[in-house]
């Protein structure tokens, strides 16, 4: 295997990192509220640089695919597809949801990623690791939280809730779910390109052409849309 890159823009966190036989050369991550538009490529470039790397000798790259922001997760995937395409070299593509539940890794029990999706709703998923794999317990969706409580309350277990937006909606969390509920520790919050890299690397290749963000609800002007059209 070549040199790998990961690109992760799908929310606040911007998250480059290469990967040279599955070894990490660099990692840059930021969470910052910045246009990822401007900063992406400069991001990639200086990374590339720094590890005295240059495009050509890429061989794959992996991208955070959503959910999360509509205009972030269009970016990256924009950004990754087209090198892909250009330097004719595999894509794979990882939840974004995913790649922050490897964060809780060597948590006993189940992981809770968790991005707010506002009006009371979370994008939000359900994981565990076993033997160093994340495994998928519920799809990815956007839900109401305080269904997903309900739904989480019934398992009867311990359950992580790990991303920077876990706070806004804390309160909420902990008076549904009380000792069950545990709160990662801040420094797991954002999400790791290196995990989205090795991951993504473990999955099924991506057509450069067909593959498309998982948005897992339409974007507020998209619903409208579609509904004047009815």
């Amino acid at each position: 295997m070549k040199k790998a890159l990961a690109i992760d823009t799908s929310n606040d966190t911007l998250g480059i990192a290469l990967l040279s036989d599955g070894v990490v050369t660099g990692e840059l991550i930021t969470h910052v509220k910045k246009n990822h538009s401007v900063r992406a490529m400069p991001a990639i470039e200086q990374l590339l640089k720094d590890c005295g790397t240059v495009p050509a000798e890429l061989g794959a790259i992996i991208a955070a695919s959503g959910p999360g922001s509509y205009t972030g997760v269009r970016i990256g995937m924009t950004i990754a597809k087209t090198m892909a395409w250009s330097l004719s070299i595999p894509l794979y593509t990882v939840s974004s949801l995913e790649s922050l539940a490897a964060n809780g890794r060597y948590f006993q029990g189940l992981i809770c990623p968790l991005f707010d999706a506002r009006r009371g709703r979370v994008y939000t998923g359900l994981y565990s690791e076993k033997d160093g794999t994340i495994l998928r317990h519920a799809e990815d969706q956007n839900v109401l939280l305080a269904d997903w409580l309900k739904d989480l309350k019934e398992k009867n277990t311990s359950v992580l809730f790990i991303g920077h937006d876990v706070d806004i909606h804390w309160d909420e969390i902990e008076s549904s779910l009380g000792s069950l509920a545990v709160r990662a520790d801040s420094v797991q919050n954002s999400p790791r390109p290196s995990e989205l890299a090795r991951i993504g690397l473990q999955k099924d290749q991506s057509s450069v052409h067909t593959a498309v963000p998982n948005y897992t609800r339409l974007a507020e002007a998209e619903s409208k849309w579609l509904e004047e059209q009815k």
